[in-house]
């Protein structure tokens, strides 16, 4: 036991713009449990173990009386947890069902089809660039793209897009598992909650009658109105929030990193290690804190008592000295990067395979089109939660855009 709690400081914003000291002591002690019974695991064996162990459940009822649970606002909206939030065999049944009109191997086209429009929006945003001579990527790049894919995927129509952006920002502040700070973005993300689900029920239904493009048509003869709905406020918030941090982050990184950047300005045939390295360097999910121990687990000389929450520090995993030479380089090159930026087991990213799509198209033209001068903050500030961790606004000076 410490009396030291380092989950404060790791939510603290102060810490924000560079978690990886505290995630390099954590480590020091691979599983650590603090004052209030919640168990950090820090150290990347570990965490893919326990990831891949069916005595820890994903499913915040679980949790403790009285304990934080991120997700709350689908549970106090009357509707089931949406997938991320459940155990076999209702996760494995409601992840099978969803996977049929989303990719291999019912519909391997599907994805793929989205390419040609989503590589018209990165045109149309890199072309909104011309005559500035600053920019925010946040704001005017990595914002827009995946709230279009994730729309496209839903079967969204496209006048109603903008309404997602904010109701995306306040579901993805309601899974901050800040102690004793969390209260407002819970109750925003309750209202956002409401909000879309008002308008994915009215959508939903109209699918049903009038089946169009997108998964919810191909869904709504195979689910219940509040199992689609809950699905797609996870899309939501999985499909945007992460994928915005992951552009943006690939950005900044590229950025402070000038001999990198030449080399893949020399050679496009970089952005998939370089991607992946992002992805493990400055993952956009740090830690998942909503695991709950089923029975005692023991773990690197630790017991995990049953019921104790346990948070899962993929960051801290990612950078793991005895896993990955040299962790805190950042290196295009590095070889068996297996990293933990998706996640991994059961639960590994189901929007893995559209978030690589979208980064394949946004950063290697955004470099190529855009002259960069220089970064006009550094630290940027950053987005306050902790878990879907990345820059607020990354603001940048530019000496134009080519064709």
């Amino acid at each position: 036991m410490t009396s030291d709690p380092i989950t404060a400081r790791i939510t603290d914003y102060a810490n924000r713009a560079d978690p990886y000291p505290l995630y390099a002591e954590l480590r020091k002690t691979p599983v650590r449990r603090e004052d209030d019974g919640t168990y950090l695991v820090s150290t990347y064996h570990e965490v893919r173990s326990l990831a891949n162990d069916p005595r820890l459940s994903n499913d915040t009822r679980n949790r403790p009386p009285g304990y934080a649970r991120p997700g709350q606002p689908e549970e106090e909206s009357g509707l089931p947890p949406s997938f991320i939030f459940t155990d076999p065999p209702v996760h494995d049944r409601l992840r099978d069902t969803i996977n049929r009109p989303f990719g291999p191997p019912h519909s391997p086209g599907f994805l793929d089809s989205l390419r040609g429009e989503l590589a018209r929006v990165v045109t149309e945003l890199l072309d909104s660039f011309e005559g500035k001579d600053e920019v925010d990527i946040v704001e005017d790049f990595s914002y827009p793209l995946p709230v279009t894919a994730i729309c496209k995927v839903l079967g969204v129509p496209r006048e109603d897009e903008p309404r997602f952006h904010g109701w995306a920002d306040a579901l993805a502040s309601a899974l901050d598992p800040r102690p004793g700070g969390g209260d407002d973005g819970q109750e925003k993300g309750q209202r956002a909650r409401q909000e879309l689900g008002s308008y994915l029920s009215d959508l939903i239904e109209t699918k049903r009658r009038h089946p169009g493009p997108g998964i919810l048509s191909a869904l709504a003869p195979d689910m219940t109105p509040a199992d689609l709905e809950a699905t797609a406020v996870l899309l939501l918030v999985a499909g945007h929030e992460t994928t915005v941090n992951a552009i943006t982050n690939t950005t900044l990184t590229l950025l402070r990193h000038p001999d990198v950047l030449d080399r893949f300005l020399r050679n496009p045939d970089l952005a998939v290690p370089l991607i992946e390295e992002v992805l493990r360097y400055e993952p956009p999910v740090q830690f998942v804190p909503w695991t709950t121990a089923l029975a005692d687990i023991d773990v690197a000389g630790t017991t995990i008592p049953e019921g104790s929450p346990v948070w899962l520090m993929l960051a801290a995993a990612n950078r793991d000295p005895q896993r990955f030479l040299d962790p805190d380089r950042f290196d295009p090159d590095r070889k068996d990067n297996e990293h933990l930026g998706f996640y991994t087991g059961i639960h590994y990213c189901f929007g893995a395979p559209l978030a690589r799509i979208e980064l394949h198209l946004a950063v290697p033209e955004l470099f190529r089109r855009v002259r960069f001068s220089r970064l006009l903050e550094d630290p940027p500030p950053y987005r306050a939660n902790a878990v879907l961790r990345g820059p607020r606004h990354l603001r940048v000076a530019i000496d134009g855009v080519t064709a």
